[in-house]
């Protein structure tokens, strides 16, 4: 698939030159400027060349403060807003926030009269956004009654869960065939057979899912597999000290969870994971909620994955097509971006404090995106039902 260069996302940079053919990845997934220059954005940490010295490196580079970033403290500036957020007023902050990022359950009406004679195409987080954030990774569960609001959602448009899990987990956690899924932040992909261009790319193999319907799994970080296993091996090893430390493997991306380590050892972790990554210039780190994450050097992302999944329904580039991405993570934020470029759909932020977002609305927390849900799919029946009656 030739993704759209008028929809552009962030440019990775690493100064070791790659061989593309021996990656066997598209060519515009790639891109390796030799003067290394560093993002604007602030969002990809550059890994650092020089010699580590005693967690000099980790503080000078930003990870700390991005580490702690992604856990607020109870008192924080809202930017925008100049209102200062202590333990009695964080409801007024979050309201004031909300000026900016409206509930998307008040303001349903607006976004279904925009979404008349459209056809909807829904995408969700899982971590936060269909399940609670806790302790324990593995035992982030949806509730049944969540399940039961995706499927109906699923009977109605076209969803796809697009998770930073593997592709499997968040299938065995979500268990539901009748959705597509996109494991390790877009990067693995099984999708529709569509007879597109994106059927003809060099990193889609034809198979076939748990019915034996026939799919496309689109994986452009396939020849980073081994790395990640190494390097995931090396985490382990190396972490297997710090209380608390739990990393993960999911395929084409590794995860160092650091929500039940003690805040006083954030800088031996990230130290740790820092040496690690010294030694592997195509790999880059990037942070989640108390996550560190390290990913392939591949300019890939959930916002990337949302237009091949849209390309693949036969969705793109059409102006009755309303994409809702639901998310709650920084990940999210590429997607967010994606719909916001040219009003192309609505990004919703899941979170109960306030945070400079690329969405266009806000929910609380799960329980919100399932009454989101219920909403779409009771809009979806009354539209239905008036259009078998006036015949329109």
């Amino acid at each position: 698939m030739e993704l759209k260069s008028n929809h552009p996302s962030p440019v990775l940079t690493d100064p070791i030159p790659i061989n593309k053919s021996r990656l066997g990845i598209h060519s515009n997934l790639l891109s390796y400027p030799q003067s290394g220059a560093s993002l604007s954005s602030g969002k990809y940490m550059t890994i650092p060349r020089k010699k580590p010295g005693k967690l000099d490196d980790v503080r000078s580079n930003g990870w700390l403060d991005a580490m702690k970033s992604s856990s607020p403290p109870r008192k924080k500036l809202i930017k925008g807003f100049n209102i200062e957020v202590s333990a009695d007023d964080v409801d007024f902050a979050y309201y004031s926030w909300m000026i900016k990022y409206p509930s998307a359950l008040k303001s349903f009406e607006k976004i279904s009269k925009n979404a008349k004679n459209k056809k909807i195409a829904v995408f969700l987080d899982y971590d936060g956004t269909l399940s609670p954030i806790v302790d324990d990774p593995d035992r982030a569960f949806m509730s049944d009654a969540m399940r039961s609001a995706v499927r109906n959602v699923a009977k109605y448009f076209p969803t796809a869960i697009i998770s930073g899990r593997s592709r499997d987990k968040v299938y065995e956690l979500v268990g539901l065939t009748e959705l597509y899924y996109a494991g390790s932040h877009g990067m693995d992909i099984k999708g529709p057979v569509s007879h597109t261009e994106s059927d003809d790319h060099p990193n889609c193999i034809r198979s076939t899912d748990q019915e034996g319907k026939e799919v496309n799994l689109f994986q452009p970080a396939r020849e980073f597999i081994p790395l990640i296993d190494e390097v995931f091996k090396t985490l382990v090893e190396n972490t297997k000290d710090i209380k608390g430390a739990k990393v993960e493997n999911h395929k084409f991306c590794a995860s160092v969870h650091y929500r039940n380590v003690e805040e006083k050892n954030w800088p031996t972790i990230a130290q740790c994971v820092h040496d690690i990554l010294k030694d592997y210039p195509r790999l880059r780190l990037t942070h989640g909620r108390k996550v560190l994450e390290i990913r392939p050097v591949i300019d890939w992302d959930k916002g990337k994955a949302v237009e091949f999944l849209l390309e693949s329904l036969g969705l793109s580039d059409r102006d009755d097509v309303l994409p809702i991405y639901i998310g709650d993570d920084k990940t999210d934020e590429d997607a967010f971006k994606v719909l916001r470029e040219g009003n192309r759909g609505y990004g919703i932020l899941v979170s109960s404090l306030p945070k400079e977002s690329n969405a266009f609305y806000s929910l609380r927390d799960p329980s919100e995106v399932k009454k989101f849900l219920k909403a779409l799919v009771r809009w979806k029946k009354l539209e239905e039902n008036s259009r078998r009656t006036t015949g329109k």
